[in-house]
């Protein structure tokens, strides 16, 4: 009588382990989770694939060594526990010298590869078009941003900050960057102040704004696929209003891209913004000399 509740629960177990490991399975069909519950498309730039592959496989590698090791862990548990009526303890190993290789050995191989995936698909990313169709100076100051058309020699208006309860917070007055759909895009990033980062969700990458530190890649190069509507925003907190430092990039077609230009230079805004709305962060004062002794 004693085995038969212990046979039940382990068919349950067994039965719930079976359904929690189906159920990735049951649920590969939908395109968020074969993204890996990543925003966007697969092809919103020319980066977002490769960083959806490396994401995606990275959690299968950790899924897989997780099963295994969650699977051994159960196994010992059930299939050495204490036996009813043991007396003493059971025969006690200092070492086993293949399985210390082996759990030492495995996790390097584990972490050696994704290494060489992760610095292959990093390379990719960061490298620069030798000749851009289109280079944008971009200037993260507290709280908004500028963008310069370098070669076009125009420049949007200068950013002021968002306000979420009402008023320059509203979508349509948001700085907005514009994009050509299928060009190759470079973004020089650069702070007006503090640290900032550069973050447009849907096209999963960001990268950090270090006032002064130009020996830093301050650089994004893609290609965007897809024309719309993207939301960007600092994702580095960058003082009291960092949540309101947000922008828009909208990728149009190279006839919109054209007409948007033109419409700037009607305007008036010609040239680059420079240095002007530039601000040196405050410092603690330099330190008082002493008084010489009396």
């Amino acid at each position: 009588m004693g085995k038969r509740p212990l046979k039940n629960r382990m068919r349950r177990f067994a039965a719930l382990a079976a359904g929690l490991l189906a159920l990735p399975a049951l649920t590969s069909c939908s395109d968020l989770v074969s993204r890996g519950f990543l925003p966007g498309a697969r092809d919103t730039t020319n980066n977002t694939e490769l960083i959806t592959d490396l994401w995606v496989n990275s959690w299968i590698a950790a899924l897989v060594v997780g099963i295994i090791t969650w699977g051994l862990m159960i196994w010992v548990i059930v299939a050495y526990r204490r036996r009813k009526n043991t007396v003493g303890f059971p025969p006690q190993l200092s070492y086993n010298l293949p399985l210390e290789v082996f759990y030492l050995a495995i996790p390097l191989i584990v972490i050696g590869v994704l290494f060489v995936f992760t610095d292959r698909e990093q390379r990719a990313i960061d490298e620069r078009y030798p000749n851009p169709d289109v280079v944008i100076d971009v200037f993260g100051k507290q709280w908004s941003w500028d963008f310069n058309y370098v070669k076009e020699q125009v420049h949007e208006d200068a950013g002021q900050q968002a306000h979420l309860t009402g008023g320059y917070g509203a979508p349509d007055r948001l700085p907005t960057l514009y994009l050509p759909v299928g060009k190759k895009v470079e973004l020089h990033l650069q702070s007006r102040d503090v640290q900032h980062s550069f973050w447009v969700v849907d096209f999963l990458q960001k990268r950090d704004l270090y006032p002064g530190h130009e020996q830093y890649n301050p650089y994004i190069s893609i290609t965007p696929n897809r024309t719309g509507e993207y939301m960007g925003k600092c994702a580095e907190l960058c003082g009291e209003y960092h949540s309101e430092m947000l922008f828009k990039v909208r990728v149009v077609t190279q006839q919109e891209y054209d007409s948007h230009i033109a419409d700037l230079k009607a305007k008036g805004n010609t040239g680059n913004l420079g240095t002007d709305f530039d601000r040196t962060p405050i410092s603690a004062p330099a330190p008082q000399a002493l008084e010489p002794a009396q």
